[in-house]
């Protein structure tokens, strides 16, 4: 917890949910030890979205599909989203939610390793979402930077590690310390590329935000 557990109960018990079908989905997630977006970051993640009002997004991590629906939603009905899983327990899943939530058109759902699926991709993305393991962040950031259009925004969520992000590298359990090392790295690189402008944010398990303010060179 890396925001006053208090005040963050508080901010959510404000919050109006997403409607039963992702209020239910989210539930479910919750109770399957599922990784999806907290309810804090999805109201973020929604102003973002309204403000942007992206036309083509990339999400890099589906898992049951939960925020690749909540970018539906909260998108202009033209909007398309592009997602890559790669565990394959959780891709049928992610299709039949896709399938309950009547937004399987507006969803290309790429299966596999997300390094390798970014490779291949085409074209640019005004909105990019990752959102998978945070030790691979730093290995897709060229990759993504080769897709994010100008002016695109790139929304990097779990970046401050639940606090070890701050902490020693020796106070950080072992198993941890390489993705500790690679997330650190990639902060760093955020907050000094020359292309990018980026405010990193404590909310939820910390969220970057950046802002393509150069041509990729």
């Amino acid at each position: 917890m890396i925001v006053d557990e208090r005040m963050v109960t508080y901010i959510n018990s404000l919050d109006t949910g997403n409607g039963e079908f992702l209020d239910e989905l989210e539930q479910n997630a919750k109770a399957g030890n599922v990784p999806i977006i907290r309810r804090e970051m999805q109201s973020f993640l929604k102003v973002l979205l309204q403000m942007k009002k992206p036309a083509r997004i990339l999400e890099v991590g589906t898992a049951v599909g939960f925020s690749a629906i909540l970018m539906c939603r909260y998108t202009p009905g033209n909007t398309s989203v592009t997602t890559i899983e790669k565990y394959e327990k959780r891709i049928p899943v992610a299709k039949e939610n896709f399938r309950r939530a009547g937004v399987e058109e507006r969803i290309t759902f790429l299966e596999g390793d997300a390094l390798e699926i970014l490779k291949g991709l085409e074209g640019s993305f005004d909105f990019i979402f990752m959102d998978a393991a945070k030790g691979q962040y730093i290995h897709f950031l060229p990759e993504v930077m080769r897709l994010l259009a100008k002016d695109g925004v790139l929304v990097s969520d779990n970046v401050l590690q639940e606090g070890d992000i701050i902490e020693s590298h020796f106070a950080v359990e072992r198993r941890n310390r390489t993705i500790y090392k690679r997330m650190r790295e990639y902060l760093y690189e955020l907050k000094h590329n020359e292309e990018l402008m980026t405010s990193i944010v404590p909310i939820g398990d910390g969220a970057a935000v950046s802002v393509r303010i150069k041509e990729h060179r």
